[in-house]
């Protein structure tokens, strides 16, 4: 069946029920992975002996030890992504994946509710890691809708739109948590701490309860594709097709390459730098809470911004000066010595974090085949990428903190990754980068 030939393309109602996942997701993003939940983690698990605690029978630094479990994380979900979305492409169940991914996802972060101290490290770290596992897992088989609601002279505009609704929801979610914190004894918490866990209970619930919107709406099985045989053999074998495809696509094969590098450093960036203000500048945890706000609405800006900038110059030109941004950005990390330097830094993050996203999520559907009907195969490839770009850069940020005993040193790492992303970027040939509209547009 041609990919093209899909009656609900460019349906409104259904391109603002695929973006709500995007608002519906984006509060573990910001509540868990940036925000509330790491300032938590660094305020809890400590012991007599500072940061050093005990993990599992070892002796390790609590920052170390978060960043080597989300790099274990995401290892978990680029080994077993591949095989599951070949099995959602041939009995056309991405939906009922997702749905997976979505519970496994929510009900940790609900979990973490339980995670009142050190003597709970296992059982924190056990569900921040499922969260991360729920949440990775989830987006190959929401990205892979993106082909199936829009035509592709729409995938910038509505791969935006999607990363800005995440904005804008977040923050709304961010700013009642911060306001039931602040005034916790309003709402009958004994204790600052037990408000803090309540709001991880609060993501949860509107993470499962705002996919509902998608699941409603988002067509489960548009090509009308029906299993028989046995689901996990022929889900290999549907991967197997898709990788000789992209063995047989040099372009797809160089944006991956480069899209690897450059996401190592954004999303290193992204899960990380609020270790990087508590560590290394001892901001505290409301100076911290705001740069993060801030971040989060710049970034929904900097998401349209990009669509326009992209329209105007086309993907590749649009990411290779995005990129380049970034390149700055870590080597200024480098010498950020007070905290307006911070907050200043963290604005340009925010305006070129969104762009980034967005575009390379638009940039790579553009790049797929658009005959294909196996859009979940295809997105576990840049997916997996996704996921092991983020090991790699967490664990390098990590092993570089360890043993030079300065994130400093991290930073510039990173700004190496994003110089081997833009090179490898600047290989890529494809008439679809280049502009889809005119100057004036």
């Amino acid at each position: 069946m041609d990919a093209t030939a899909l009656p609900q393309l460019n349906n409104t109602r259904i391109v603002r029920a695929w973006c709500m996942y995007d608002w519906a997701n984006s509060v573990y993003s910001l509540v868990i992975t940036s925000a509330i939940f790491p300032i938590y983690y660094k305020a809890v698990a400590v012991t007599e002996n500072g940061d050093q605690v005990q993990f599992l029978g070892f002796s390790v630094n609590n920052s170390v030890l978060y960043t080597y479990s989300l790099s274990l994380a995401f290892l978990i979900v680029a080994i077993i992504l591949p095989l599951l979305s070949g099995m959602a492409d041939y009995a056309g169940k991405k939906k009922t994946y997702m749905k997976i991914f979505v519970g496994i996802g929510s009900l940790a972060c609900i979990g973490l509710y339980f995670f009142r101290d050190v003597s709970d490290l296992e059982w924190g770290i056990f569900c921040s890691m499922l969260a991360c596992i729920g949440y990775s897992g989830s987006l190959v088989f929401y990205d892979a809708f993106l082909p199936e609601i829009v035509t592709i002279d729409r995938y910038d505009e509505t791969s935006a739109r999607g990363y800005s609704m995440g904005y804008y929801g977040s923050v709304i979610l961010m700013v009642i948590c911060l306001f039931i914190i602040t005034y916790f004894n309003s709402f009958g918490f004994s204790t600052e701490g037990d408000a803090v866990r309540f709001t991880f209970l609060l993501v949860g619930i509107w993470w499962i309860g705002f996919s509902m919107i998608t699941f409603h709406y988002v067509p489960e099985n548009p090509y009308g594709r029906k299993a028989t045989g046995n689901i996990w053999t022929k889900g290999y074998a549907e991967l197997v097709k898709v990788w000789g495809s992209l063995q047989a696509s040099p372009n797809l094969k160089k944006y991956l390459t480069a899209f690897f590098f450059f996401n190592m450093g954004v999303q290193t960036v992204m899960y990380l730098a609020t270790l990087f203000g508590t560590d290394v500048l001892q901001l505290d945890s409301t100076k911290l809470i705001m740069t993060i706000l801030l971040i989060q609405m710049v970034a929904a800006v900097g998401a349209w911004l990009s669509a326009r900038f992209s329209a105007r110059y086309g993907n590749k030109v649009a990411l290779l000066a995005l990129i380049g941004v970034w390149i700055t950005v870590c080597i200024s990390a480098y010498f950020v010595a007070t905290e307006y330097q911070f907050y200043a830094l963290a604005f340009v993050v925010g305006l070129i974090m969104g762009g980034v996203q967005a575009l390379a999520r638009a940039t790579y559907t553009k790049l797929i085949p658009e005959t294909t009907i196996d859009h979940a195969s295809y997105f576990s490839f840049f997916d997996v990428t996704f996921n092991l770009s983020i090991v790699f850069g967490t664990f390098s940020f990590g092993l570089i903190n360890q043993l030079t005993g300065s994130m400093r040193n991290s930073a510039l790492v990173l700004a190496l990754f994003f110089v081997i992303g833009i090179l490898m970027l600047s290989l890529v040939k494809s008439e679809k980068l280049k502009r889809v509209s005119s100057a004036g547009a």
